[in-house]
């Protein structure tokens, strides 16, 4: 038991570090042709980053910025209940709490990303003539996934 929670706890941190990075790094798409990348935050045309940011569909991007900062606070709030919930909580209880705001936090990325997927993937003409999905986009992908299955395992789970 104490080897599933251990495990649980690093995937959990594992998942906030990877929703940090995928949030603030500006690489959600990459063009093909020349050395540019667009993100959340900033555009970085040949090494020169700015924060002009009007490829389109500003409302969208906003809207997508503030679920990905929600998706890390909740994320955040959730580990800090778990670790809370593991030494006050009694032997038999399950972490329904911290298995709640987890679910929270993939809410806020499936919320997040699904809104960047409408409006800028596959959009060759917002970016640029030749562009593919770059690291922070998969990364969130990924964070989706384990944030669902913590979020499970943490309403599942009992202390023993």
């Amino acid at each position: 038991m104490l080897v599933l929670l251990a495990g649980i706890f690093v995937v959990h941190i594992a998942t906030v570090i990877m929703l940090f990075v995928s949030t603030i790094a500006n690489v959600w798409v990459v063009s093909d042709v020349m050395p540019a990348s667009a993100g959340l935050w900033k555009n970085c045309t040949n090494g020169d980053c700015s924060f002009d940011l009007t490829y389109g569909h500003e409302d969208a991007l906003k809207a997508v910025q503030a679920f990905m900062i929600l998706a890390i606070i909740f994320s955040v709030i959730s580990l800090l209940v778990f670790v809370f919930q593991l030494f006050t909580m009694e032997k038999g209880n399950r972490f329904f709490l911290s298995g709640a705001t987890m679910l929270v936090c993939w809410l806020c990325i499936m919320v997040g990303v699904s809104i960047y997927t409408h409006h800028y993937a596959n959009n060759s003409e917002t970016f640029y003539e030749s562009s593919h999905h770059g690291y922070c986009f998969i990364l969130t992908w990924i964070c989706f996934c384990f944030s669902f299955i913590i979020g499970i395992l943490y309403l599942v789970l009992r202390k023993k």
